[in-house]
């Protein structure tokens, strides 16, 4: 049963869940920067991480699932707006988006490749889409006392297929969430520690998996695939120099 809009709620009232939320948007903000000027599209529970976004966008749109459960968000800028619907037949028109993010969502998704689809044609040409889900590998998949724990783990090779079966072209993927799944403030407080330690000594074992995708009008097939690995810059000095970049 997909976990509802009450609970997701009172995680990320919690410190454990201000803490995802910091680690997260490091990774998001080191993949997108500044989005002044872009029409921006959140599906899933997206809120509590387009509240940090950097710049003014155009558009900033707040999508949550109709079997989630929705509620007020109001966020100051001209051009905000929150709504709840099907994630499965999106009210926009054909290609609006130029960013997606897409957090507590896939996971729960009764057909990946619709909602995939559905994603590729809300979304503009050379748009880019990051999705964010728990790690198959990872300890809060293990942990149901986190949203993360519910819904299908992937790993990001799972999610790199799931995209090129939509047409999506990944582009980058970095992971984030090395803090353990407990809300104690021994862990809570040192989370920016846990973060650096685990993101060097057990990097496969981050909580979440960030995939970005790029919607590409035309792919050349013979072209090699070359996807980026992102670190925040608060973690590059732990990272070794040769995983900077994955074919």
């Amino acid at each position: 049963m997909r976990l509802g809009v009450t609970d997701l709620m009172k995680f990320y009232d919690t410190p454990l869940g201000h803490c995802a939320v910091k680690a997260v948007f490091e990774r998001v903000n080191g993949l997108w920067g500044s989005l002044s000027g872009l029409d921006v599209l959140g599906i899933g529970y997206p809120g509590p991480y387009l509240d940090q976004i950097n710049g003014k966008p155009r558009r900033l749109v707040n999508m949550m699932p109709a079997g989630q459960g929705g509620h007020a968000w109001a966020p100051t800028e001209r051009g905000s707006a929150s709504l709840v619907c099907d994630e499965q037949d999106l009210p926009f028109q054909d290609s609006v988006f130029d960013r997606i993010l897409v957090i507590h969502g896939l996971e729960e998704m009764p057909n990946y490749g619709r909602f995939l689809r559905e994603i590729w044609r809300v979304s503009a040409p050379e748009a880019h889409i990051l999705i964010v889900v728990p790690n198959r590998s990872g300890a809060w998949s293990l942990s149901d006392q986190t949203p993360f724990g519910h819904g299908r783990p992937f790993s990001q090779r799972q999610i790199k297929r799931l995209m090129r079966d939509a047409l999506l072209e990944p582009a980058a993927w970095t992971r984030a969430l090395y803090t353990p799944p407990v809300n104690w403030k021994m862990f809570t407080s040192a989370s920016e520690g846990w973060e650096r330690v685990g993101e060097f000594f057990l990097p496969n074992f981050g909580g979440v998996n960030l995939v970005e995708g790029v919607k590409r009008v035309r792919i050349d097939p013979t072209l090699p695939e070359r996807v980026r690995v992102v670190v925040p810059d608060a973690l590059k000095p732990a990272i070794s120099p040769k995983s900077s970049l994955r074919k």
